[in-house]
């Protein structure tokens, strides 16, 4: 949906809540925590769940974890601070319906079919077709090599390609619906159409990131969340005949007894891995620790940057402006004691260990780990 030229503006300007660049994902993830941009657990755990990095071209990856928002060709990702203010705007619980107009690389997808668990739905609508390509190979990269993916119950995304704006009429209405494309005041009617009665619009309306919920058949409630300035939606091209090309979203469909049945196998073999654990070290399963990282103030200052009309924050960091002797002294030391520290064993996943364990044909095995490799 952005075809405009690449261009950047930066202006500095004196507020709070931006965010420095992390070294990892979970570093990226403490800085949007810090910057009050994730303020839940569902929210963290899905950020975490999936590096960021993972959907960037390989040649471009050492940016994944700056607050920037990056494209490339039809490719594209909206800055990390936007994406976390989006998924909180949302509200999210498991079994909701979701759809993404713009869904492009399928990361913002991922991300919340991890807090919408097996009995949601997830569909999203991508104008361009390699795109939607990359989004579901990025997609099956995570679900077959991503050890975070047995840690939940998974709302697989799926994804059509059209005009968001030529949604089928007769198509469902969704509680949770996020457009990553300006709306201009004229399509705003359109958009909240697409919400059930006591669904959450997200969208970028007139240079603001707006919430809109729908409290009745014809009652809404706006908040504006903060400013941005996203490339606008492109309007739809008529065929020949003159007709617009429908987009006809996937259906509701009922889960089969298959999926039903692997479902409750692994979350069967969860819980016993569980209580087996808590038999053996007294508490459940933990979080791999992380490194702690050296502590630095910085200024309370942020740098707008619009990339192809999109807006990003990151925070500049300034060392300099602490002139606390103590608090150099403690960080000196905390550097020292993480240089010593003996690093953490990589994480195991308990899951598929139990699952290839098992005395069963090795095609089932599979089907259980959703088709993955060993």
């Amino acid at each position: 949906m952005f075809t405009k030229a690449e261009h950047c503006l930066c202006v500095i300007l004196k507020m709070g809540g931006a965010v420095s660049a992390g070294e990892d994902n979970d570093e990226l993830i403490d800085n949007l925590k810090e910057a009050q941009y994730i303020r839940t657990e569902l929210v963290e755990q899905a950020f975490r769940a999936i590096d960021r990095a993972d959907y960037y071209l390989e040649e471009f990856k050492e940016n994944a974890y700056k607050d920037l928002a990056w494209k490339h060709g039809n490719i594209h990702l909206s800055a990390p601070c936007i994406y976390s203010e989006v998924m909180e705007a949302l509200d999210l619980q498991p079994g909701l319906s979701f759809l993404n107009l713009g869904s492009g690389t399928g990361y913002l997808s991922s991300m919340v079919g991890l807090i919408l668990g097996p009995f949601g739905v997830n569909h999203g609508v991508e104008l361009h077709s390699d795109v939607i390509e990359y989004a579901k190979q990025k997609l099956d990269f995570f679900i077959r090599t991503s050890d975070s993916f047995d840690k939940f119950d998974f709302c697989e995304p799926s994804f059509v390609t059209g005009n968001c704006l030529e949604i089928s009429p007769d198509c469902s209405q969704y509680d949770r619906v996020y457009c990553g494309a300006g709306v201009q005041k004229e399509h705003e009617e359109y958009m909240k159409n697409l919400l059930k009665v006591g669904g959450i619009l997200v969208m970028p309306l007139e240079e603001k990131l707006t919430k809109i919920t729908r409290t009745g058949p014809s009652a809404w409630e706006t908040k504006k969340i903060l400013a941005v300035s996203f490339a606008p939606l492109i309007q739809p091209c008529h065929s020949e005949s003159g007709r617009s090309r429908l987009v006809h979203l996937p259906p509701l469909a009922v889960r089969s007894l298959q999926d039903l049945a692997r479902i409750a196998i692994r979350g069967t073999i969860k819980k016993i891995i569980n209580q087996e654990t808590v038999i053996k070290n007294g508490n459940g399963l933990k979080n791999t620790p992380r490194f702690k990282r050296r502590r630095v103030r910085r200024r309370r200052m942020e740098t707008i940057v619009f990339l192809d009309k999109e807006v990003f924050a990151s925070r500049i960091s300034n060392p300099s402006d602490d002139n606390s002797c103590e608090d150099l002294e403690e960080e000196g030391r905390e550097e020292e004691k993480t240089q010593t520290e003996s690093k953490p064993d990589p994480p195991v996943n308990f899951l598929r260990e139990k699952v290839l364990s098992l005395p069963l044909p090795e095609p089932l095995k599979y089907y259980l780990l959703y088709y993955r490799e060993k």
